[in-house]
Formats: C-alpha cells, sequence, structure tokens
C-alpha cells in the first residue's frame, strides 16, 4: 500500500478572494440557490437577513449588507428572514476543505463543543488562547465562537419547538442554552418572536409528543446529489446490526439507518434517498432521529451532514472534473455526486484497518463479529439495529486470541486503538489534517492508503487521491487510460482540489465494469 500525497488545497480560499459584493447582489437578484449558506444578505430598511434565494422582492442595492455567517448577520442586529429562513441552509462548502484555524473552528463548533466544553475547551483543542481564536473568528466571519454557537443554539430551539411537544423550558437546556432567560432572549432577537409565539406560529404541523418519540428533521443540501451512489457506498459497507440500507417510506425509494455513539447517549438515524421522480436538486433530504437525549440533536445532525456531504458545492465539483475528457462522461452520467464521510471517525479508522488486504465484504464480516463481541447492545432492537460499534478503548483492551486476523494487522488494530484511547492519535473535526496523518504513519502496520482513507472520509478532505487502490487502477483501465500508480498520480493532478471525488467515480466505473464482465478473483477494495 503507497499513496503518493498530492498538493494539498490553499490555506486561504477565501470567500473575499472569491466574489465580490456586485457579485454577490447579482446572485441574489437571480434568487441563486448555490449561494444559500455561502453568505448573508440584511436589509437595512426591514431588520432581516435572508438567504441569497428568499423569495421575497429583491431589495435595492443600496440597501443590502453582506455577512458570512447568520452569527455575524444577527451581531449587527438583523433577525432571520421568517419566510426563507436562513439559519437552515447548508453550511458553507469552505468548512468542506479549509485546513487552517477557523475552518477547523467552524467544523468543532458544528460538533457542539462550546456547548459541551466552552470556548476555553474549544480553544484548546486547536491550540491556541481563547484570545487569539476570538480575534480570527472576528477578523474573517464577523463573529467570534459564542455567537457562532448562539446562532446554531438558535436554530436547534426553533426545530425543538417546531417539531416536538417539549416544554418550552427543556427546549431552552436540550438546545445548550445556559439558562431559560438566556433562550428567550436569544429567540427574541434572531426571530422577533417569542419562544410560545414560534411554536404557534407552526401549529399545523406534526409534532413529537413529550418525553420521546422521533424527530422528523429535512437536511439541507445545494445542487444536485447523487444519493443512488451514495446508498450503494454505504449499504456495500453497512456492519450487520450497526447499519443498514432498506426500502424506503415512499416508493422506489430507499433508506439509509444507523445507531449513533453520542456526547450524552445514543441514538438512531434514517435517512431516506430521492424517489425516482424526485429532481435531484430538490434541496433537502428527509431524516428522522430518535435519541436518548435531545441535546445531542445538534452533533447528529452535523454528523449525518458530513456523513451525506451535504455542504459540498457539487457544481464547482462536476465543473473541475468534467474539464478533463477522461472524467467528463462519468461527470455527466452522475451529477451532484457526493465523497462520504463519516459519523465516527474512530469506528471509520478500525475498519479501514480491517479493509486491509480483503475485500470490502470480508471486512464487514471482521467489524460485524467486532460489533458482536465488543459493542453496546440498544435497550430493544430497531429493525435490524441492535449495536453500537465498539469505542477504541473497549477494543484496545480485546483479547488478541478474539480478533480472527493476521498477526501483523492484529498488532495494528490494537495499536490504533490504543493510540485513539488515550489521545495520542486524535481525528476530531478540528484536528490539524498534515499532524493527524503523520501521527497515523507512526503507527506500526498503518500505510500511506489507509492514512488517505481516513483524510478523505474521517477528516472531509476532498483532496485525496489513492493510485495504488485496486478499484482506481481499474477504474481507470475501464475507461481506456493506463491504470500504472504513476501515471494514476501524474493525471489526477489535473482534478485538484477534488481528487476524492474523482475517486469515487473511478470506483463507481470500476464497480460497473466488473458488473458487465464478472470475475472470481478477489480484490482488495477500500473498507469504510
Amino acid at each position: 500500500m503507497s499513496d503518493s500525497r498530492q498538493s494539498v488545497l490553499p490555506r486561504s480560499r477565501r470567500l473575499e478572494g472569491v466574489i465580490d459584493d456586485e457579485t454577490r447582489y447579482r446572485a441574489v437578484d437571480s434568487r441563486d440557490a448555490r449561494f444559500d449558506g455561502v453568505f448573508f444578505t440584511a436589509v437595512r430598511t426591514t431588520g432581516i437577513y435572508c438567504r441569497p434565494s428568499c423569495p421575497a422582492t429583491t431589495p435595492k442595492r443600496t440597501n443590502c449588507t453582506f455577512y458570512p455567517t447568520a452569527a455575524a448577520a444577527q451581531g449587527a442586529g438583523y433577525r432571520a428572514c421568517r419566510r426563507c429562513r436562513p439559519d437552515s441552509v447548508p453550511g458553507s462548502p469552505e468548512w468542506n476543505h479549509r485546513a487552517d484555524l477557523v475552518g477547523r473552528a467552524v467544523r468543532l463548533i458544528g460538533d457542539g463543543v462550546v456547548d459541551r466544553e466552552g470556548v476555553a475547551g474549544l480553544a484548546s483543542r486547536l491550540g491556541y488562547s481563547s484570545r487569539q481564536l476570538q480575534r480570527q473568528l472576528t477578523a474573517e466571519l464577523g463573529a467570534g465562537p459564542l455567537a457562532l454557537a448562539r446562532a446554531q443554539r438558535a436554530q436547534t430551539a426553533r426545530l425543538l419547538l417546531q417539531t416536538t411537544e417539549l416544554p418550552v423550558t427543556d427546549v431552552a437546556f436540550a438546545a445548550g442554552f445556559a439558562s431559560v432567560r438566556q433562550f428567550n432572549d436569544t429567540i427574541r432577537e434572531v426571530y422577533d418572536r417569542t419562544p410560545s409565539t414560534l411554536r404557534t406560529e407552526h401549529g399545523g404541523h406534526r409534532r413529537t409528543p413529550a418525553g420521546g418519540g422521533t424527530l422528523g428533521l429535512r437536511l439541507a443540501y445545494r445542487g444536485a446529489i447523487d444519493t443512488g451512489h451514495l446508498l450503494d457506498f454505504l449499504g456495500l459497507r453497512a456492519v450487520p446490526g450497526v447499519e443498514e440500507v432498506v426500502p424506503g417510506p415512499r416508493p422506489g425509494t430507499r433508506s439509509y439507518r444507523r445507531t449513533l455513539s453520542l456526547p450524552y447517549g445514543h441514538g438512531l438515524a434514517e435517512v431516506d434517498g430521492l424517489a425516482p421522480g424526485d429532481p435531484p436538486d430538490r434541496g433537502w433530504l428527509d431524516c428522522r432521529l430518535t435519541l436518548t437525549d435531545l441535546r445531542d440533536l445538534t452533533t447528529a445532525v452535523h454528523r449525518l451532514r458530513a456523513l451525506f456531504d451535504l455542504d459540498a458545492d457539487p457544481d464547482a465539483v462536476d465543473a473541475r472534473l468534467a474539464a478533463d475528457p477522461l472524467l467528463a462522461p462519468l461527470a455527466a452520467a452522475r451529477p451532484g455526486l457526493r465523497s462520504p464521510g463519516h459519523v465516527d471517525p474512530h469506528e471509520l479508522a478500525v475498519r479501514a484497518v480491517l479493509g486491509q488486504q480483503v475485500t470490502v465484504a470480508a471486512a464487514r464480516t471482521l467489524a460485524g463479529r467486532l460489533a458482536e463481541r465488543y459493542g453496546s447492545a440498544l435497550p430493544a432492537a430497531d429493525g435490524g439495529l441492535r449495536l453500537l460499534f465498539p469505542t477504541a478503548a473497549a477494543l484496545a483492551a480485546a483479547d488478541p486470541e478474539h480478533l480472527a486476523m493476521p498477526q501483523s494487522r492484529r498488532r495494528a488494530l490494537l495499536g490504533l486503538c490504543a493510540a485513539l484511547a488515550d489521545g495520542t492519535v486524535r481525528l476530531d473535526p478540528g484536528v490539524d489534517r498534515e499532524q493527524a496523518a503523520a501521527e497515523l504513519l507512526a503507527l506500526p502496520g498503518i500505510g500511506p492508503w489507509t492514512v488517505g482513507y481516513l483524510r478523505m472520509r474521517a477528516l472531509a478532505d476532498p483532496d485525496v487521491f489513492l493510485p495504488t487502490d485496486i478499484g482506481v487502477r481499474d477504474g481507470l483501465r475501464a475507461l481506456g487510460a493506463d491504470g500504472d500508480p504513476r501515471s494514476a498520480a501524474e493525471r489526477s493532478a489535473r482534478w485538484a482540489p477534488w481528487r476524492s471525488y474523482a475517486l469515487h467515480h473511478l470506483w463507481s466505473a470500476a464497480a460497473e465494469r466488473h458488473a458487465a464482465t464478472p470475475r472470481t478473483r478477489k480484490t482488495r477494495e477500500d473498507q469504510s
């Protein structure tokens, strides 16, 4: 296994260097949904802020001010538009790939770190002082970590108010607010409504009874999405008892279901793919979440968005890949193809090691056995979901004799789990990718292929290429190109900074080739 690490993304891909205010206004005037979440438009005459695609009458240019985040608009005294709900847009695609301090901080805030550990905890994870962190976030995003977390809490509170019958006090603490007074003040400032009024205005919609049940959500995305590829990819790798792909609630749909280990408890998640008649650019995926503790709602949604790569900019990706005649037919055939992430980087790391030198099916079987022996059973099974995947600490303490795999891979697995359990290696959303890669490579039995795969899926790196991967080589040959790793690595330079997406296109091409010409030879493929 080897992987020639290609050039990394520029460290400063700032929005200010990509579009100016006149371009933003043209996007607002044309109601261009591709920019939803990339910036927000505040209108001085109304005192509200909107997403670019808001259906309301386009304001005059002289009345518009543009902000990079909803928190910045709120901090300037604007309230959220009740018509377009700008707080519920996809996240900016910048946070998919930026590896600098601001990008890492935004990902951690999205995962709920400020709510759980405060600004000091966030700063400690990033290796900066709270003052340095505040200064850099405010300079670039117009809001510090507390303001960004506050905007996120407000959106979670609105969701709970409008989709559950929880008492208002319970909603406040479930959304992450420290007090009911803070909650009331924030809701009034952001939505210009009291919590009770916000709930009453949404009274015609079905709500989850207080005390439990399943929350129905819509996970927003921009552009087109290929849910067929996502569900094929996840279904092929689904660990028995932990995850499954099953027929969906609507005719012709499929749903991905899995268990979630979360900071305050556990949960069950179910996300539906699009139906045959749904437009790929519909704008949302239906999701259902069952949580033992509603404080985990924000974190669960954030992790599901990462799993389905919902904050990506598929237009930018497809345009880049379509510029190469080799990939142009693939990009045209699968518009909106995503690069799946994962809900638990520790779980993914374990499964990546299990997948070394074996088929996807064999690795899935091994993962299922580990889950049965070392995972935690749910209080009650739900369909095929019975287990939480074992923690790194539980596997680090496993009896080596119970691990049915070659001795070298057994050592690699136990060493990796020990490093994850004691914090020697970190894979959380705020980790520095280069540092994490170096720490992983220092572990015995962890090679460049495994590190590249983890960069792509656990650390959301959109520019990973695996030239030695069997699936990549077969995919290139299926397209009539040279599958030699050196030639493949050289060719991949023209696909930057979106090589992770090119990788998925090549894997799909290889799978189609194998389906057309079945072979008995077992090949080593990636395992998630």
